[in-house]
């Protein structure tokens, strides 16, 4: 495995190198400073299985940065660790193609099973962005306010149904944030907090669980 990790500090670069190395002891680190030197790698460095950088980077050129990363690294996991808790850095990330974002105020068991997820496909969300957004999604819903009949069993709220019932429909994040009026960001946060509820890990399975729930 060739990770590219990218972030201003050296000895949060050498942390998380050696975390990363109890996770993949033969894997290959690629360290950046900058933004830029995060692009030079990208063009030279040939191809990585993941990049994990911070925000606001010396030469950060905001979100659109993510973009130019993956447009060099097509179809590798951006996974963002970043100082910032913000909701709004965080669906930033997420609308932009970040496959995760993890804080890093998170403990070393939370930032393991957060990267352990991400290697194996699946896509890390703050449980703390899951309320927040959960909570300002629905705290004005399409059909007004929300009770307790409006909440399905598993515990998902009616917009993460709506969100289910577009993803049953075989809808792209970017078609389901289209017609629900929401960000992409806000969809993928959705979408993890629907596997997280239904305990499952990908669509597909999501799918199975929703024909169950509905029969």
């Amino acid at each position: 495995m060739k990770i590219l990790i990218g972030d201003d500090h050296l000895l949060f670069r050498e942390g998380l190198r050696r975390l990363l190395e109890q996770l993949h002891g033969d894997a290959i680190f690629v360290e950046a400073g900058t933004f830029d030197e995060v692009l030079q790698q990208c063009r030279v460095g040939g191809g990585f299985d993941v990049v994990l950088m911070d925000l606001h980077m010396p030469n950060w050129p905001g979100f659109d940065g993510l973009r130019e990363v993956q447009s060099l690294q097509p179809g590798v996991p951006v996974v963002v660790i970043s100082a910032s808790e913000a909701l709004s850095d965080i669906r930033g990330a997420l609308d932009h193609g970040a496959t995760g974002y993890i804080p890093k105020s998170s403990s070393v068991k939370v930032m393991m099973g957060a990267l352990n997820l991400v290697f194996s496909g699946g896509i890390y969300v703050p449980p703390g962005a899951l309320t927040a957004a959960t909570a300002a999604s629905d705290a004005a819903p399409r059909r007004g306010r929300l009770d307790g009949a409006d909440r399905s069993a598993y515990g998902l709220t009616q917009r993460q149904r709506e969100v289910l019932d577009c993803l049953r429909a075989g809808k792209s994040n970017k078609q389901i944030a289209y017609e629900l009026g929401l960000s992409e960001g806000t969809v993928k946060i959705h979408v993890t907090a629907i596997f997280k509820s239904l305990g499952v890990k990908n669509r597909t399975q999501a799918v199975i669980a929703a024909a169950a729930m509905a029969s």
